[in-house]
């Protein structure tokens, strides 16, 4: 039996995986960032708003502090998308589109086929697997995962393929919302 996926690393896809390591092996320093950078956010506000005069006076510094504050926490709410697209502009031209195989017969690894050329990824190499909703994910390390969408699946089903990857890395699915 093999499974095939035609995977696309489009912005969405990249999104998805950039949220899969923020929330598996960048998880600690993550939560550490999203403090401290709620706590920088709300001190700005709190700041601005409190000047020591009588009446609220709107000045060129707090315009500029409510500014910096604005764009701490879009980026906040988009690291995901901002991760992604980064992750888009270091893509290497030809491995946008891959057609990935795992091959039941072979028990060491699956090969990626690109425009680039062919490669084989052993499955002791893959750190962790995440699924979301809509695709697999293997973590390889905190900078390096590979993308899988579920729609693009042939050759057997989701439940199948789970299982399959399971016995094959003995690493459980971590589920990422």
């Amino acid at each position: 039996m093999k499974f095939t996926f035609e995977n696309t690393y489009n912005q969405k896809a990249l999104s998805v995986m950039a949220k899969c390591i923020r929330k598996t092996v960048r998880k600690a320093k993550s939560n550490q960032s999203h403090i401290f950078g709620w706590i920088v956010a709300v001190l700005g506000i709190l700041l601005s708003l409190s000047s020591g005069e009588e009446r609220f006076i709107i000045d060129g510094r707090k315009i500029i502090t409510w500014l910096v504050v604005l764009v701490l926490v879009a980026a906040l709410f988009l690291e995901d998308k901002i991760n992604g697209y980064f992750a888009k502009k270091r893509l290497l031209p030809g491995t946008e589109k891959a057609v990935v195989t795992f091959d039941c017969e072979n028990s060491d690894s699956f090969l990626s086929e690109t425009a680039v050329g062919k490669t084989e990824f052993s499955y002791d190499k893959i750190g962790l697997v995440a699924e979301t909703d809509a695709y697999f994910v293997f973590i390889f390390s905190s900078s390096h995962a590979q993308i899988y969408d579920k729609n693009n699946l042939s050759g057997s089903t989701c439940e199948e393929f789970r299982q399959f990857i399971t016995e094959r890395t003995n690493k459980s699915i971590i589920a990422v919302i």
